[in-house]
This record gives C-alpha cells, sequence and structure tokens, in this order.
C-alpha cells in the first residue's frame, strides 16, 4: 500500500510557531565552518543534509554536552569546538539524548520491568487466594528474588556451560523447564494464567488480557503506541535491536514525563530499521511529546519525517571537507523552494 501510494504518511498541513531558542555560534570541531545555527525549543525539529555533513558533530558533539552541562547533568564527554552557546537554555529543566545503544546487556531486564508495570502484575498474583494460602508476597512472582526464582537456574530459565575456546552454551533448565520460577509459585494462576505465562504475552496479549487494571494499561499502552506491541513482556532488552531499544526509551518518556519536566529530546535517526507503517507510529509519538509541552530535535534522512517537522535545518552541501554548512533553516515548506539543494529535490516529492 506505501509502494502504490494507496496508503501515505501524511505532512503536517499546519506547523508551530517559536520564540525559544538555543543558538550555536561559532561552531568549528571537525568539518564545520565556523557554524551558526539556531535550535528551535517547544517543535518539532529536524537536522538533516548528507552523510558526513556535520549534523552529528553539531547537535551531540557540541549542543547536548554544553546544554547538559549548565542544566547541571553530569556528561561527562568532551565539547567540540565553538565559540558560544545562548539563548533560553534556562526554558529547559533537562536534555536527553535518546540514541539506539543498547538499553541494558543484563537478562533480567525486561519491558514489564522497564516500564514498571511488574511491581503491579505481581501484586496481582500475591492477592490471589492460593497466595494467601500458602503466604506468597510480591517477592514471590519475581525470578530476580530468592522467594520465586527457580533454585536450579536461579531464575535465568536456562543453565549456562562455559566454554573454554567457543562461545558459552545455554542449556534449558530441566527443573523449570525454563519458565524460571519454583513449580508452587507457577502453580498460582490469576484468569488461568501463570506467571511464567504472563511473561511470554505479547503487549498487545497483554493490554487486553489486563484490560481494567490501569495502572498495568498506562505503563504497557505507549509500548503499543510507539510500535512494540508485537515484544513479549519477559523478552530481555539485551536482544531489542537499536531502532527497538530507542522507541523503548521513547514509550518510557510518553509514560512518565510531565510538562512541568520541559525537556529537549534528541533522537538520533530513530527511522532506522522501521517500517513505512512504523514510521507512522514513531512521528505520531514526536508530535505527542511536543503535544506534552517538550521540545523534539532529530538527526534523519528519511523524507517522510521531515515534510512532519515544524522546522528544518539542512546542512551540506556534501560531505566531508565540502560540508559543515547550514544550508536552510525554516519550514519544509520554505525548503522545497531552495535551488541546488540536495534535500529540497528529494522533499518536493512529498509535496
Amino acid at each position: 500500500d506505501f509502494l502504490t501510494q494507496k496508503t501515505k504518511i501524511k505532512r503536517t498541513e499546519t506547523v508551530r510557531s517559536w520564540s525559544n531558542f538555543i543558538a550555536i555560534e561559532g561552531a568549528k570541531q571537525n568539518n564545520l565552518k565556523n557554524v551558526y545555527a539556531k535550535i528551535p525549543l517547544d517543535i518539532f525539529t529536524v537536522i538533516t543534509g548528507v552523510s558526513g555533513s556535520g549534523k552529528s558533530t553539531l547537535i551531540k558533539n557540541i549542543l547536548y554536552p554544553v546544554v547538559a552541562k549548565t542544566l547541571g547533568q553530569g556528561v561527562s564527554q568532551e565539547i567540540g569546538e565553538h565559540k558560544d552557546i545562548t539563548g533560553n537554555i534556562k526554558h529547559l529543566k533537562k536534555i536527553d539524548l535518546i540514541d539506539q545503544n543498547p538499553i541494558n546487556r543484563s537478562s533480567r531486564s525486561n519491558a514489564l520491568t522497564f516500564t514498571g508495570a511488574y511491581d503491579s502484575v505481581r501484586n496481582i498474583f500475591a492477592s490471589t487466594e492460593l497466595s494467601k494460602q500458602r503466604g506468597f508476597v510480591s517477592g514471590n512472582f519475581s525470578f530476580n528474588s530468592q522467594l520465586g526464582m527457580c533454585d536450579t537456574c536461579q531464575g535465568d530459565g536456562y543453565i549456562t556451560i562455559e566454554m573454554q575456546f567457543m562461545a558459552d552454551i545455554h542449556l534449558n533448565c530441566e527443573t523449570c523447564k525454563g519458565k524460571r520460577f519454583k513449580k508452587d509459585v507457577l502453580e498460582v494462576m490469576y484468569k488461568d494464567k501463570n506467571i511464567a505465562d504472563i511473561l511470554e504475552m505479547t503487549v498487545v496479549e497483554a493490554l487486553n488480557f489486563f484490560e481494567g487494571k490501569n495502572n498495568i494499561l498506562k505503563c504497557l499502552e505507549p509500548l503499543d503506541k510507539v510500535g512494540l506491541g508485537y515484544i513479549r513482556l519477559g523478552q530481555s532488552t539485551s536482544t531489542l535491536s537499536g531502532g527497538e531499544a530507542q522507541r523503548l526509551k521513547l514509550a518510557e518518556f510518553l509514560q512518565t514525563r510531565g510538562v512541568e519536566e520541559r525537556t529537549l529530546f534528541i533522537f538520533d535517526e530513530p527511522t532506522t530499521g522501521l517500517h513505512f507503517h512504523d514510521i507512522t507510529k514513531l512521528v505520531n509519538s514526536l508530535q505527542l511529546l511536543v503535544a506534552k509541552g517538550h521540545s523534539v530535535l532529530v538527526i534523519e534522512h528519511n523524507m517522510d519525517v521531515i515534510q512532519c517537522a515544524d522546522w528544518v535545518i539542512d546542512m551540506g552541501k556534501e560531505g566531508g571537507k565540502l560540508g559543515g554548512n547550514v544550508l536552510f533553516e525554516g519550514t519544509p515548506a520554505q525548503l522545497i523552494k531552495q535551488n541546488d539543494n540536495y534535500t529540497a529535490e528529494y522533499l518536493r516529492e512529498k509535496f
């Protein structure tokens, strides 16, 4: 449907205005040519340009560490060469860089624990009649607790055999059959499901299963909104791809951040690995962040995302030594009127 244009990612017809901004002056790091650029706040901004044009250097090596340091956030990275950064930094409470780095390499972190929904799920099982009879508490339904974890595999669901010259081998635990919990814990049921069955559910299945449990739904609904409805609740976050990890972080912000914590969110190519349908969900989520009172800045090449921005900063013209210049700052509709501009050339097709 997307290839035949039967279905399209809708272009933003009206763009937001802005007055607050952060100005980067005299940026000279790497190939940047004494760049001056204004980063608008309170709107959805995309910075684009060919690979090697200087986008990441300007945003990740200069803007992010300087603003983070000014706002009192602990950032240890080296700050790129520049003259000054001015503007309304204090308009923000926080700045967050959401890249595609893994969230957690631990096999014990999953969607339920990351979103905070696991506490509510365990409390439901602890409140069942059988749990009360056996004296079970919330901790019995955690594979991280001695109260609930299988004694053989210690809650991993598998036994690790260390190999001297090859990768370690993981064998399914023969005691719990990979279910991670003690036998008596698995006998406790809620709506004909035990705690291991819950961890095998996808997010979409869990939204239906826990209908009416608002404390759980408010944690899981953002996962579905960002296109992660297919992941299993017990799936280790260490197995997620870079794009999935980035969207899981986005879901956390949609769930927990309030307007009082006015934040500048920086996303580094969040469409990597996404299908057209997923990009639609991503753009809607980014727009929702702005609607909540935040600022969004996306480093991106994808034209579907660029056409939905309120403001575009285009860099280039080429990469490397022939890049490092700000070619354009304005709305997408203004950008397509530019001549001799690569981004404008391809963006026109969307209009």
